[in-house]
Order: C-alpha cells, then structure tokens, then sequence
C-alpha cells in the first residue's frame, strides 16, 4: 500500500506545482506605444531630434553686476521693446553719489561762470578811487618837498627831513602805478590759464556724473531686441547673481518666427547635404508633419546636450546642428522636441 500511494502522492504535488506555476506567470499584453512613432519622409532619410527655439535664438538676460532687485517691470508672455525695462537693481548708493557729483559740477560751473564774468562793473570805481587817492598822496607829497627845496639857507633844514620828504614823492608814485597796474589787470579780465584750469575742472566733474549714471545704467536691465519674454526668474527681493547662469533670469527671444535645432549624431553627419530637405513633427502628434526649410548649417560638431529621454538615446556622442524654419503657421512653443525625418544621401540606417 505505501509503495502505491507514494508515488501517487508524488504525482499529485507535481500536478499541483504545475497549475501553480501556470497560474503565477504573468499574461503577456502586447500594448501599443503610447504615441504612433513618425512617419518615413524620404527614401534614404536621417533621424533626428530638435528643439524649438527662436528666430533669434534664446537670450538669456544676465547682469554685470550683482544685486538686490527692487522693480520687476515685466512676466513671462509679455512682449517687450528694444530698451524697455526689465528689471532693476539696488542703485540708493549710486544715487547719493550722483547726486554728489552733481553738486560738484554746478559749483565748478558757478566757478567758471565767476571767471568769465570778470570784471563785475562794480570793481570799476573802486580801483578807480585808489587811483585818484594815490594821486592825491603823490601831489601832496611833491607840494611838501617842494617847499623844504625852496628854502635858500640849508642851514635852517635838517638833511633827514630833506630825504625824508623825497622818499615820500617816491613812496606815493609807486603807490599810484600800482593803482594803475590793478585797473589795467581788472580791466583785462581772467587771465586764460585760469579759465583752462577751471573749464578742466568742470569737465572732469561732468565725466564724473557720467560715470555714476553709467554704473546706474548697468543696474537697470533692459530689452537687448524686440521679442517676447519666454521665461522670467527674476523675483522681486531676490539676490541676483551675475554672470553666466545655469537658469538665465530672464529668457527672451523673437517668436513670430520659430526655428528648430535638429542634432545629427556623427555618424550621419556624412550623409547630411547641404539645404537637404526635412519634415518634422511635434512630440505627441506624429500624424501632423510639418514641411521645415533650410536656413543654416553650425559647422563645429558638440557634444550633444539636448536630451528626449529616449531609453535607447546616446549621450556619449557629438552631433552636428542644422537650423530648420518652422511654418508661421504652425502651433507650436518654443522649448517643444520635435522629431525630424532630414533627405539624405546613401543607404538608410
């Protein structure tokens, strides 16, 4: 009986181990791709992926200098002019120097004005009067020596009040040609070296002023062409940093006109002719198939930086950039990947 039932029992766990292992496999479903994949354009033909961008390319606004932004004047989506605002910076230091420069250019100007204006009519009678009194001094003077000098006996004057007298002719003489000197210098004006001097002061104090309102210019940001604001991370209170940034502040670029950038890998770029045709179509709507035409060839082959995500995308690998126009027509933003079917020349991959 047990050697009957053993290998009944036997059997019957195999059998059961069967069902369970059948039951435990999974189904295979055989799912459809979530988009059709794009449609074969030409005959020999290479593949590849693009990125939407600008007519103009993407600018991304960076600044000169680092600081505190204290206006935000635009947003994403906003169409803006060449030289319109877009952001501005901290300038309240700026602007208490200018502010004292400015002052230092209306004295300099005050200054020159005072010299050229030289001399103010009222100088006139003064100088003139000292001219009179000197010739007043000199006059008297000669009425004194001469009456020591016409005394006939020398006796009755001393030799010292003689000199003295004379010395005193001398003295107011002097005293009227340096009168006379001082109207003819009044009467002159500012001497010309003098005005040099201060036309050089005031000029150095304007180059001043222009230097602080250049540095005030560099704080306000402002449109570099006519676009549309793609992208705007510039946030009011925010540090902003200079130079190049990994996230620009602000994205812009003119979209009336899109372009698209399409990366050939190497190893197609043999293939790829010249104002060679291409069709392309947006991620997600492989039924709508765009006709793209040539603009413009990067000659230097990159390594490639723009990814799809694709499981089966090299990284490892340099591509060369071809620009394509896009219809005006067609709906498509600027950042969007397209997938593009480009004619070329040999056997298809």
């Amino acid at each position: 009986m047990l050697k009957v039932g053993m290998p009944i029992l036997a059997a019957f766990a195999l059998i059961l181990s069967i069902f369970s292992v059948q039951r435990m496999a999974p189904n295979v479903v055989r799912a459809e791709p979530p988009f059709a994949p794009p449609k074969t354009s030409f005959p020999n033909q290479i593949e590849a992926v693009g990125l939407v961008e600008s007519a103009t390319e993407n600018i991304g606004v960076s600044l000169p200098i680092s600081g505190l932004v204290t206006q935000v004047a635009v947003q994403a989506g906003a169409s803006v002019h060449k030289g319109q605002l877009l952001f501005s910076l901290d300038d309240r230091d700026l602007q208490a120097e200018l502010s004292l420069r400015q002052t230092s250019v209306s004295l300099s100007r005050s200054r020159l004005d005072k010299l050229k204006a030289s001399p103010r009519p009222e100088e006139l009678p003064p100088a003139q009067a000292r001219i009179d009194e000197a010739k007043a001094q000199l006059e008297d003077a000669n009425v004194q020596l001469r009456m020591i000098e016409a005394v006939k006996d020398q006796r009755a004057i001393r030799q010292q009040d003689l000199l003295r007298r004379r010395r005193a002719v001398e003295t107011s003489q002097a005293r009227l040609d340096q009168a006379e000197a001082n109207l003819r210098l009044l009467k002159a004006g500012t001497w010309q070296p003098d005005l040099d001097v201060a036309i050089a002061e005031l000029r150095q104090a304007e180059a001043q002023v222009e230097r602080i309102e250049a540095d005030i210019s560099r704080l306000q940001v402002r449109a570099p062409i006519d676009g549309k604001i793609l992208q705007c991370e510039v946030r009011l209170g925010e540090f902003a940093q200079s130079g190049t940034l990994a996230q620009p502040l602000i994205l812009m670029g003119q979209v009336n006109q899109l372009h698209v950038r399409a990366d050939i890998d190497e190893k197609d770029a043999w293939r790829f002719q010249h104002g060679a045709k291409a069709t392309g179509s947006v991620r997600g709507n492989s039924a709508s198939v765009l006709q793209l035409q040539f603009v413009r060839i990067e000659p230097y082959v990159i390594p490639k930086r723009n990814l799809s995500g694709d499981s089966t995308e090299r990284v490892d690998t340099r591509v060369l950039q071809v620009l394509y126009k896009l219809p005006a027509e067609a709906a498509i933003y600027p950042g969007q990947q397209m997938d593009l079917s480009i004619e070329a020349t040999g056997g298809a991959r």
